[in-house]
């Protein structure tokens, strides 16, 4: 039997993570990034998002098969309550429930540091992925015809979202200052 672990991702899990990336922005449309990363743009990157939001990784047997994180949605102090949502997954490990519990996840974590919003932005063309955000609770919000141009070909995106807290919370919303893995620890998953 396996052992299956979702964990926070480390710097040192870089290589692993841009191993599962590197395929989505060479063969497929679903990044809108030409070429992979360099590892140096790439950690910083990494280290940006996390200094606020999470990054998790699920593991199996030591290796990293896919990573899910939240970022910033928009630059304006207003959006500070909602976030930006992505996932992928190493090929060949589709359909075996690992994204909806990165995504349950991650989503948690953003509830417990006060986020009320998160959205994913999809390639229209992207079926599966807009199949599974509708099954784990997000709605589409929204298309953007011919926002992005890849493999010599104008692409639009599905705009999915998701309410993270139900109702308006009482009295003004107070922005989020604390360590952010507080009570995300590293946890065998059960198959």
């Amino acid at each position: 039997m396996s052992e299956i672990y979702i964990r926070p991702a480390y710097e040192r899990d870089l290589p692993a993570i841009l191993a599962v990336y590197a395929p989505y922005v060479l063969n497929t449309t679903y990044s809108f990034e030409y070429t992979v990363p360099t590892m140096p743009v790439f950690t910083e990157r990494f280290r940006g998002i996390t200094e606020k939001y999470p990054w998790l990784v699920w593991e199996e047997d030591g290796e990293v098969i896919g990573y899910a994180y939240a970022s910033r949605m928009f630059e304006r102090m207003a959006y500070q309550w909602s976030a930006d949502i992505s996932i992928y997954i190493k090929d060949g490990h589709h359909g075996k429930g690992i994204g909806r519990r990165l995504y349950a996840e991650v989503e948690a974590i953003l509830v417990k540091c006060g986020y009320q919003k998160v959205y994913a932005i999809i390639t229209e063309e992207n079926k599966d992925s807009c199949a599974f955000h509708e099954c784990v609770g997000y709605k589409k919000e929204g298309m953007l015809n011919h926002c992005g141009y890849k493999f010599g070909r104008w692409l639009g995106v599905n705009w999915y979202g998701k309410q993270l807290v139900v109702g308006e919370p009482e009295g003004d919303p107070v922005p989020w200052n604390g360590k952010l893995f507080d009570g995300c620890e590293k946890r065998k998953m059960e198959i």
